[in-house]
C-alpha cells in the first residue's frame, strides 16, 4: 500500500514539474508542496479597505499563497539574511510599570525554602534526653538504634523541612543542650 502511494505521488510530482518546472525547481520539498497545493487553491482573501501601499499588498498576497513549509523556510531565510536572533518570549507580556520593578526583585538572593536539620554535638550529661527525643521523632527506631544514631555524630535529623518546622526542631534540641545546624 505504501509503495503504491509513494509511486503515485512521484507520478503526480513529475507531471506537475513537467507542466510548471519553474515553480518546483527551487523547492526542496516538492512532493509535499505539490500534493498539498495543486488539488484546490483557496481564493485570495479580500484586500483591506484602508489605503495601503500596493507593493505591501502584493507581498502579503504572495506570502498568504505559501504553504506552511514554504512559510517556515521564508522565516528562516529572513532571520539569516537580516541577522535576527531568536529570543525567548514570556507567556504573557507584563505591564510597563511592573517590568521596571522586576529587575530590582531579581537582584535579591532567593530565599531558601527547604532545610536540613543536622545534629552536630551535645553535652554528655544530656545524652539520654537527646536519645529519647530522637526515638520520639522517628517512631520506628528502637532505643538501641536511637542510641547508635546519636553516638555517630554529625547526623541528619530531618531533611526537606519548611522553615517553621526546621526552626521548631532546632529549638527543641537546643533546649535540651544540643548543637543543631540548619542547612
Amino acid at each position: 500500500m505504501a509503495t503504491r502511494c509513494s509511486s503515485a505521488l512521484r507520478v503526480i510530482a513529475r507531471t506537475h514539474r513537467a507542466a510548471r518546472p519553474s515553480a518546483f525547481a527551487s523547492s526542496s520539498r516538492c512532493l509535499a508542496t505539490a500534493a498539498a497545493t495543486e488539488p484546490s487553491s483557496p481564493p485570495p482573501p479580500p484586500a483591506p479597505t484602508g489605503a495601503a501601499d500596493p507593493k505591501l499588498n502584493k507581498i502579503v498576497d504572495d506570502i498568504s499563497g505559501l504553504t506552511l513549509l514554504q512559510a517556515a523556510d521564508l522565516v528562516a531565510l529572513l532571520k539569516s539574511r537580516l541577522n535576527i536572533q531568536e529570543i525567548a518570549m514570556p507567556a504573557a507580556a507584563p505591564a510597563a510599570a511592573p517590568a521596571a520593578a522586576e529587575p530590582e526583585e531579581e537582584e535579591k538572593p532567593k530565599e531558601q525554602t527547604t532545610f536540613t536539620v543536622k545534629l552536630e554535638s551535645f553535652d554528655a550529661a544530656v545524652k539520654p534526653k537527646i536519645i529519647r527525643e530522637v526515638k520520639a521523632m522517628v517512631p520506628n527506631l528502637t532505643l538501641i538504634e536511637a542510641k547508635k544514631f546519636v553516638e555517630s555524630l554529625p547526623q541528619t535529623l530531618r531533611a526537606n523541612l519548611n522553615k517553621e518546622d526546621a526552626e521548631k526542631l532546632q529549638k527543641t534540641f537546643q533546649d535540651l543542650g544540643a548543637i543543631v545546624k540548619l542547612e
